[in-house]
């Protein structure tokens, strides 16, 4: 089993997202025996909330249902369970690396170094308006289909 763990700050806007958008993309390839998701933030805040409202609308219309996630926080011990680590842009990059074990063998990266474009970070939408979630979903989308195209070839899926 390969597990995937999605990181943002709060775990209500971003990682949730990337984690529905994931899932939905794993399930319509029949994976979801061979892939686990998950999605955490760096701070606590928001611990056991679900995501956020905007989040669930924009997803929603797109097909995506959240409303079983909830946030909490990520741990040291995440690093032993998790093949790839994504994080949503450079700052939650920065706080798992200082996070992450010397032996950590997994794959820390940004969620948008796997949409085939430049890197580039996902933009925190929380206090923007529903236009914010939207481009949320539209990077998160094509990132989403190439970690999946990433995970099936480095792990023969």
């Amino acid at each position: 089993m390969t597990a995937v763990l999605f990181v943002c700050l709060g775990n209500i806007c971003r990682s949730p997202s990337a984690h529905a958008v994931f899932r939905a993309l794993v399930a319509s390839e029949g994976l979801e025996d061979k892939i686990s998701i998950d999605s955490a933030g760096t701070a606590a805040w928001h611990t056991g909330n679900m995501a956020d409202d905007r989040a669930r609308s924009v997803g929603r219309l797109r097909g995506y249902d959240m409303d079983d996630l909830r946030a909490r926080q990520v741990t040291v011990l995440d690093f032993d369970a998790f093949d790839y680590i994504i994080a949503m842009d450079q700052n939650n990059l920065q706080d798992l690396q200082a996070l992450a074990p010397a032996s950590y063998a997994g794959h820390l990266a940004l969620m948008l170094d796997f949409s085939g474009k430049d890197s580039g970070e996902v933009p925190d939408p929380y206090y923007g308006d529903i236009t914010d979630y939207e481009h949320v979903f539209e990077l998160l989308e094509p990132a989403a289909t190439g970690l999946l195209a990433h995970i099936r070839d480095s792990h023969n899926l």
